[in-house]
């Protein structure tokens, strides 16, 4: 079950100022948001004074989460990762979604290295009103050579506001690459038995996180933890190896370990973020194609198994669209259905006779009816059932009689038609005649599935064919 913190608690800590910097009106109110994870503890500026010096050290440890938090940055961005509570989202929920970044190497021809940084800075998609897009880059030294990978280094955050990740096992490698970037935080990778000294020296210095690779091995990722956290290296971020094929079963078993020690039994050696590897597809000689499709599923079940930072080589958009959207669907709030703004909508260029209809709020539905109402010219009222479909909403009582003739009102779709005319979702059929008798609008009944709404305004209201 998810760490529960007091309000009271979080509250005797804070300086008690009511001061309003962190936007809230009282101390009390702040601890209440701080104890449901809303915001952040950097907000309340007295606490970093000298003198709350010491109840600052003890909110932390008050609120840290199962799985702390890692944050990198460039000079323009920051991505959070980890910071879980609980192992399941119906728990509570699962903040930070799970970083995706998309890796290049040194020895790429630079024209192609940096099109591939560009092509994954623009990669978006509109996905239910939301832009849904990519995070990180990882730059990847194949040549071995310090000077080279920190030149490719330098380039690749010239062309991208996204945080990076410098992937190489050696420690001069790994201090090119870093010297070579400014205001930046970047990932290290990785610090594994053979260097952790050196990488730790580097993480240090630099005051970067650090990644632990240990893979197939959870005794010695346990061990360099520990090590590293005794050496001072607080912020880490646990490799346990992504193996694809027959390999798969033992990865999954891994990231499900760790989670599962992090958030249940309390192991603080296990509460760092997890990186899964998917790229490790590309190995072997099979047609790209089946390369690309391999990874994107590696990663989908990486994303169920609790991974909190993925490194992926293909930017093909068919196989990044299926992670992208199993990602935001979650890590959306399981306790708040996604929702649009209820309200009128006008759709092309409507007159006096175009056509009238309603839906819920549901951005799912509402995305899908706006779609299938491209190229018509109607009126859409969107009822506020919550967040609910329409099927949810009319048998629970959010979507009823009363408030589709509420809407009407309220919108003033009256004034803007001359007929009384009504098309209701397939549905909300049962709902139907008690609209009518309190909106003392006609109502028409349409399809169950809004595709077929094309056909069904032709037919029935305008009555052709």
């Amino acid at each position: 079950m998810p760490k529960r913190v007091s309000p009271i608690d979080i509250f005797n800590l804070l300086p008690k100022t009511n001061c309003g910097e962190c936007g809230e009106e009282t101390c009390f109110a702040f601890a209440t948001k701080l104890a449901d994870r809303k915001v952040d503890l950097e907000l309340c500026k007295p606490l970093f004074e000298e003198s709350f010096k010491e109840n600052l050290e003890k909110l932390k440890a008050l609120l840290r989460p199962a799985v702390l938090e890692v944050r990198v940055r460039s000079p323009s961005r920051e991505v959070r990762i980890g910071g879980k509570v609980v192992m399941y989202r119906h728990e509570l929920r699962y903040d930070n979604p799970t970083a995706i970044a998309i890796a290049v190497s040194d020895t790429m021809p630079e024209e192609e290295m940096l099109e591939k940084v560009k092509r994954a800075e623009d990669f978006k998609y509109r996905y239910i009103g939301m832009d849904l897009t990519l995070d990180m880059i990882a730059v990847r030294c194949v040549s071995g050579d310090p000077d080279r990978f920190g030149e490719r280094v330098k380039k690749v955050a010239e062309a991208t506001e996204m945080p990076l990740i410098l992937c190489s096992y050696d420690p001069a490698v790994m201090e090119s690459g870093l010297s070579a970037l400014k205001d930046s935080r970047p990932l290290i990778y990785a610090a594994n038995k053979g260097n952790w000294k050196e990488m730790a020296d580097l993480a240090l210095m630099y005051g970067c996180p650090l990644v632990v690779s240990a893979p197939g091995d959870l005794n010695l990722l346990r061990s360099l933890t520990k090590t590293l956290l005794e050496y001072g290296v607080e912020e880490l971020v646990l490799d346990p190896g992504t193996y694809p094929d027959e390999g798969l079963k033992t990865t999954i078993n891994n990231f499900t370990m760790l989670r599962r020690c992090a958030c249940e039994l309390e192991d603080e050696l296990s509460g760092f973020p997890l990186l899964a590897a998917p790229i490790v597809a590309w190995k072997g000689d099979e047609d790209p194609t089946i390369k690309a499709w391999k990874e994107s599923y590696l990663a989908c079940m990486l994303i169920l198994r609790f991974a909190d930072i993925l490194i992926l080589n293909s930017i093909e958009t068919w196989s990044i669209l299926p992670v992208v959207i199993l990602r935001q669907n979650i890590y959306n709030d399981p306790v708040k259905p996604v929702s649009v703004e209820p309200g009128l909508r006008v759709i092309g260029k409507p007159d006096r006779s175009s056509p009238v209809l309603y839906t819920t709020n549901f951005a799912l539905t509402y995305y899908t009816v706006m779609e299938d109402l491209r190229d018509l010219d109607c009126y859409l009222l969107v009822i506020d059932t919550e967040g609910l479909s329409v099927e949810s909403a009319v048998a629970g009582g959010k979507l009823t009689a009363d408030k589709v003739a509420e809407a009407i009102k309220e919108t003033g779709i009256e004034k803007l038609v001359d007929h009384r005319k009504i098309i209701s979702p397939g549905m909300a059929a049962r709902i139907s005649g008690e609209t009518e008798e309190v909106s003392g609008w006609e109502v028409l009944v349409g399809p169950r599935d809004s595709s077929g709404i094309k056909d069904f305004i032709k037919k029935r209201f305008y009555g052709e064919g």
